[in-house]
């Protein structure tokens, strides 16, 4: 049986309308548009040049992702304020703004970027943006020591922070235009109300001190364990107790309030500091005790690190000054010694918990 041709009529392709999203495409990007849509596993040219557009080329990607990043900040907070550290998601976007206020500042951004960046209301004064790195170093500071009373040697984040404070405390240090102070300020008060104990009418190293006994208090000792030799990150807090215990009276209506608050009160009038009577087998010399506060400072950086008084015989203690201690050997004859020590060392010991000393 004859089947019959039905005539065909030619089909017409039909595209459905779309609306653009989002910016116009850049240079090469209508290119690679092509490449995607006609290119299939025969075509290895078309397949390698798209490659060089969508791998070799990281930089524009690169760029798209923090633009991306940026826009979604500003939509969330209404500015581009962005903290150095800060991250949007896992993308750096601090850095990444860094960096582009860099490449605007040496000339080397396209218009049209820095168009699209000022949109979002990006402040390209380089001066605010070194402030703003600087202050991700404090904020790292205050993670670590709960106060920005850094000493003047101190840095974080390959920055020297404490100089940076030290500068920025003195007359004019954040800037002659008073509205980038009052601002600058703010950001620092933000992290540490007492950033400038002087405005207080008394010193870093006494802001420091202050903070450190407030910590050591808050993790569980209690004052009458706080003796000269007690030390935290390295400041000799015991010492420095005594010291306020003597001057009270010195001290202003706003300090001696803070160290009442902590249980610290004035040394009674003529009382004298407690002295343990010794025999002449446990006196020791000036070098003795110096010896017993530097095995003393090792023992308690371990221990706030490992979280135990266990220690082997052969461990070396690395300390803050960049000298080596043989911890392990020094509390294995400290404690064969132990006759030797007078009731400070021993309440010291005892502190960070070295049960043979109690």
């Amino acid at each position: 049986m004859e089947m019959l041709a039905i005539p065909q009529q030619n089909q017409k392709r039909v595209v459905d309308p779309s609306l653009p999203i989002g910016p116009a495409p850049e240079e090469g990007e209508e290119e690679t548009r092509l490449l995607l849509r006609f290119a299939t596993p025969r075509d290895p040219a078309l397949i390698a040049k798209w490659i060089s557009y969508q791998v070799i080329d990281t930089e524009r990607a690169d760029w798209r992702r923090g633009y991306e990043a940026a826009w979604r900040y500003h939509e969330r907070q209404g500015d581009l304020e962005v903290p150095y550290e800060h991250t949007e998601g896992a993308y750096p976007l601090g850095r990444w703004l860094s960096d582009q206020r860099r490449a605007y500042r040496t000339g080397t951004m396209n218009s049209q970027r820095a168009a699209d960046l000022e949109e979002l209301g990006i402040v390209w004064d380089t001066a605010d943006q070194g402030f703003a790195e600087n202050l991700a170093a404090a904020r790292a500071y205050f993670a670590q020591h709960q106060t920005l009373a850094a000493p003047r040697h101190a840095t974080v984040l390959d920055r020297a922070v404490g100089q940076w404070l030290t500068n920025i405390r003195r007359p004019g240090g954040l800037g002659k235009e008073p509205e980038r102070a009052e601002r600058r300020a703010a950001a620092l008060a933000a992290i540490d109300p007492d950033w400038n104990p002087r405005e207080r009418g008394w010193t870093v190293d006494w802001q420091r001190h202050y903070t450190y006994l407030k910590q050591v208090l808050a993790a569980g000792s209690r004052l009458d364990d706080i003796v000269p030799g007690v030390t935290w990150h390295g400041e000799d807090i015991g010492r420095w107790m005594a010291t306020q215990r003597r001057d009270f009276k010195r001290l202003n209506d706003e300090q001696q309030h803070r160290l009442a608050e902590l249980g610290v009160k004035p040394k009674a009038p003529g009382q004298r500091r407690k002295t343990p009577t010794k025999t002449p087998a446990t006196t020791t010399s000036g070098r003795d005790t110096e010896a017993f506060q530097r095995g003393w400072t090792a023992l308690q950086q371990y221990v706030q690190r490992e979280g135990t008084t266990v220690i082997g015989r052969g461990h070396v203690e690395r300390l803050p000054d960049g000298t080596s201690h043989r911890t392990g050997i020094w509390i294995a004859n400290t404690k064969a010694r132990r006759d030797r020590l007078d009731g400070e060392q021993l309440r010291a010991l005892a502190h960070l918990g070295i049960d043979w000393a109690r």
